[in-house]
């Protein structure tokens, strides 16, 4: 499992309806893409739940790198840098993954979230101490991994090149107030192979 996301900061006066309309027109075209886990359509807008700029900030969990490469180089990504300039991709290596009910329900046969998509989300990083033991910080982070009934999904991943752990979760309604980290609305999910990312750790 790979994460990925990327964000794209707008002006303060931006129109974030754009952005709306935008993932209403092609947040679709990325609903059967080969090696997806899932993407999450994210954005913030100033003055909304503590954040102080508008950002377009979508996040990937990809089943495969194949995949990853593929959108990357593909015609999405180039359309997006055609539009509001390339921006710095960041990526992690995936740890690991825990369902909650409706995606553990989808996996198990029944089409689509059974009780309707994720419409927030919340991100949060933390450096690891050079004294840490990232193997230990690692399991730590996925022992902590939320069990709340709002989950849809939660991911555990590492950037080795920061030595930077990653905390990522979708939640059914607003996201629960002891949540740390940075939040955002769930505009649109694609999930073409959540079902194919096994739940634990992936290592």
């Amino acid at each position: 499992m790979h994460a990925m996301q990327y964000e794209i900061t707008l002006p303060a006066d931006y129109d974030m309806g754009i952005i709306r309309r935008r993932v209403a027109d092609k947040g679709h075209l990325l609903d059967a893409s080969p090696g997806l886990g899932l993407k999450a359509y994210l954005v913030r807008e100033r003055g909304q739940q503590g954040s102080p700029v508008n950002q377009y900030a979508p996040f990937y969990l990809w089943r495969t790198a194949e995949g990853m490469n593929s959108f990357l180089w593909g015609a999405g990504f180039r359309g997006l840098s055609a539009d509001f300039g390339r921006p710095a991709v960041r990526h992690w290596l995936g740890a690991g993954l825990t369902h909650g009910a409706s995606a553990a329900q989808a996996a198990a046969g029944q089409a689509g979230d059974p009780v309707g998509p994720p419409t927030t989300a919340t991100r949060e990083t933390v450096r690891l101490p050079e004294a840490a033991d990232p193997a230990e910080a690692v399991e730590r982070a996925l022992a902590d991994l939320p069990a709340h009934p709002d989950l849809h999904t939660a991911a555990v991943a590492v950037d080795p090149s920061r030595w930077e752990l990653l905390r990522f979760a979708l939640w059914h309604g607003p996201a629960p107030e002891d949540a740390p980290g940075v939040r955002y609305q769930v505009l649109h999910l694609s999930r073409p192979e959540l079902d194919r990312l096994p739940a634990g750790r992936h290592w």
